[in-house]
């Protein structure tokens, strides 16, 4: 005899099994009631099939309950309604909430279901129908219509509802803070913490989270102030939340943007000891140490594979290759584009995007162009990738060559590599055509990056007066990088008046930045106004502004050693002056004539020559020399990096040299890499 299942048991059942990962109990009584003639005579039992049905996305057999039900209540409806709601079915979802107006008023439930998938439209219709039933203050609907809002970009009706709430709690904040952060908003975010701290909600894991990823995500309004990261930093240690490896790493990220603070984020990381560490942790102390101590991130990668057993993923390998892109020679960068291949990630946009940066910044723009050209699909970053490669290594024929080959719309970063291009290399009229088209051809609006490659390429090219219409009638408050670029032209040419200027402008944008004492002191010294230029240092020194110090890197014997002008930290500076004096006894012999206005000082001739002697890229050139072999002709380039602006004396002693021991020599700096071969260098002395 078939026995039947009693409501009491469907009730009993039934839910549980709503879940989609139910016990094979549940599913063999999910096939019964399948095989059930007739549908459940109560409401409780047809409403828990139906609500089996919608979480399983079984939409027709749950509408067919749905309408053989001889009696509803407003539970049968909100249950189908946010069914649909949570499948995306916006449509069918809203259909039904429509028909179910004539017959119930619509409960906290079902707005709460249905508003966080609406789109505009229809969210503003939801809102209008819930204002109308008296939902609006209730907190779940509240907080549904921030969400909704947020999520449909309309930051000023989010923002709106949130004021006129009598009662917020901690989803309410979280969603308004998750919001700011979102729109770039940061400073907003943060703002809405400290209020939310005074009213005596409390913040949890997801509030941290959100509010460190604010000091770390892009935009104008990222960067908060130390201050931010250091509030919540306390908050996280008050409560125990530091405890949390998500929390730490989101710290790290908020910490790692301020240059002077990757001490804290490697004491955030050290304080992790004995814990559990994630890979998304390790990632983020790389990633956070890849420009300010790129040697680090490799021990800090021996050290993750030596204490976990991590699969290598594409965040870890990319993290590797921007530490690779700040390391004098492509050594390393080879080294990981191998576990890049034997990882498995053959042809993967994003890893070979980083090869493709990382070999050009350490100098090998070969190895860049070929990882680009055997990729077999490239999006707009391979592209600009490649552009400013050729730019950065004073290739600008291949950039507009490239252009013109793009099969993919470019954007503003496009142009700022092309830009790049013709100041590297003189062509005036080629950057004022690419500049004009921008807007006209393909309607993106030059930004300030992009006014200032134009000041670049006319001021260096000795139109300063075009330069300065520039500025002056750009509609945009000229920056830093606007204004440093036009002091440096006028530098060159020797313009005192629109020199003063420019240092004035770099002074009030900046005061603790050097750049605009220096500049215009050496333009004074090169004029032999020695007088004029220690006054101007006299003034730097008062206001406590410190000059950065010239430093160049060069890698010998598998390690990378590091000269300062003078040499003085150097214990091998006995020799290396040494062999300078005999090199230089060679170069001129071959033609090289130091140029002593680089010399900024009111001595004698022959000490000026003496402190040339001394500047950090001549140290590193000659330390690379001695050792390893390197002194024979013939052999591998010679790599340095440098943190400054090569002068024009050093500049030539590398031409000569090049010539002199038959090497390449490549020397970055602060703005583009120089390749010294036979006696000639890439820039064309244009630079």
């Amino acid at each position: 005899m078939k026995t039947a299942l009693t409501s009491l048991a469907r009730k009993t059942c039934l839910h549980p099994a709503s879940n989609v990962t139910c016990p094979p109990q549940a599913l063999s009584l999910y096939m019964h009631t399948l095989t059930t003639a007739a549908p459940p005579s109560d409401v409780f039992t047809a409403n828990n099939n139906i609500n089996l049905h919608a979480k399983r996305g079984d939409f027709h057999l749950a509408h067919q309950l749905f309408g053989q039900m001889p009696h509803r209540n407003i539970f049968s409806w909100s249950i189908l309604v946010s069914g649909y709601a949570q499948h995306g079915k916006l449509e069918q979802s809203f259909r039904l909430f429509s028909q179910m107006l004539s017959h119930f008023t619509p409960n906290d439930f079902v707005y709460a279901s249905l508003l966080p998938v609406c789109d505009y439209p229809h969210g503003m219709q939801l809102h209008g129908v819930a204002f109308k039933t008296g939902f609006v203050p209730w907190i779940y609907v509240a907080n549904a219509l921030i969400a909704m809002y947020w999520k449909n970009s309309n930051v000023m009706e989010a923002q709106k509802v949130f004021e006129e709430m009598n009662f917020r709690n901690l989803v309410t904040y979280n969603s308004m803070i998750k919001g700011l952060v979102q729109h770039e908003n940061g400073y907003e975010a943060m703002t809405l913490f400290t209020r939310m701290l005074r009213d005596g909600v409390g913040f949890d894991r997801t509030t941290l989270l959100t509010l460190a990823s604010s000091q770390s995500e892009g935009g104008d309004k990222k960067v908060l102030g130390l201050n931010f990261c250091l509030q919540l930093h306390c908050s996280a240690i008050k409560t125990g939340l530091v405890m949390d490896i998500g929390v730490v790493t989101s710290l790290i990220k908020g910490y790692s943007i301020f240059p002077a603070e990757i001490v804290a984020c490697h004491r955030l990381f050290s304080e992790t000891s004995g814990r559990y560490r994630d890979v998304v942790l390790w990632t983020g102390i790389m990633t956070a140490s890849a420009e300010k101590d790129p040697e680090q991130v490799l021990v800090l990668f021996n050290q993750m594979r030596k204490e976990e057993d991590f699969y290598l993923d594409r965040y870890v390998l990319t993290a590797l290759l921007k530490a690779c892109a700040n390391m004098v020679t492509e050594k390393t960068a080879s080294s990981v584009h191998c576990q890049v291949l034997v990882s498995g990630f053959v042809n993967a946009l994003e890893l070979d995007n980083a090869l493709v940066h990382a070999y050009a910044r350490c100098g090998s723009i070969d190895n860049a162009e070929q990882v680009f050209t055997e990729m077999c699909s490239r999006d707009i970053v391979s592209w600009n990738s490649m552009l400013m490669a050729f730019a950065v290594h004073g290739k600008a024929e291949e950039a507009l060559n490239s252009f013109k080959r793009m099969d993919v719309a470019p954007d503003e970063s496009t142009f700022v590599a092309l830009l790049s291009s013709c100041s590297h290399a003189g062509m005036v009229k080629e950057g004022t055509e690419i500049f004009d088209t921008m807007l006209e051809k393909y309607e993106i609006v030059p930004q300030l990056d992009h006014y200032a490659c134009m000041i670049d390429i006319l001021g260096r090219a000795g139109h300063l007066s075009e330069a300065q219409n520039i500025i002056m009638e750009m509609p945009m408050k000229p920056d830093y990088v606007i204004w440093s670029a036009f002091l440096g032209a006028c530098r060159k040419h020797g313009d005192m008046n629109r020199a003063n200027l420019a240092s004035s402008k770099l002074k009030e944008l900046d005061p603790e930045n050097s750049l605009g004492y220096v500049m215009i002191s050496n333009i004074y010294c090169t004029a032999n106004s020695f007088n004029e230029g220690g006054f101007i240092r006299a003034k730097m020194d008062k206001a406590g502004v410190r000059k950065e110090p010239g430093l160049s890197w060069t890698e010998v014997g598998h390690r990378v050693h590091e000269f300062a002008s003078g040499g003085h930290r150097q214990p091998q500076l006995k020799e290396i002056r040494a062999y300078i004096g005999e090199l230089l006894i060679k170069l001129k012999n071959i033609g090289y004539v130091p140029d002593t206005s680089s010399v900024l000082f009111d001595v004698q001739e022959e000490h000026k020559e003496e402190q040339l002697h001394h500047h950090s890229e001549k140290l590193a050139l000659v330390f690379s020399l001695m050792h390893d072999g390197n002194s024979s002709r013939g052999g591998d380039a010679i790599k340095i990096m440098k943190n400054i602006r090569i002068c024009l004396d050093c500049h030539n002693f590398m031409r000569f040299a090049s010539k002199l021991v038959e090497k390449v020599i490549i020397v970055r700096d602060a703005k583009r890499f120089h390749h010294f071969k036979e006696g000639a260098c890439s820039c064309n002395d244009y630079w």
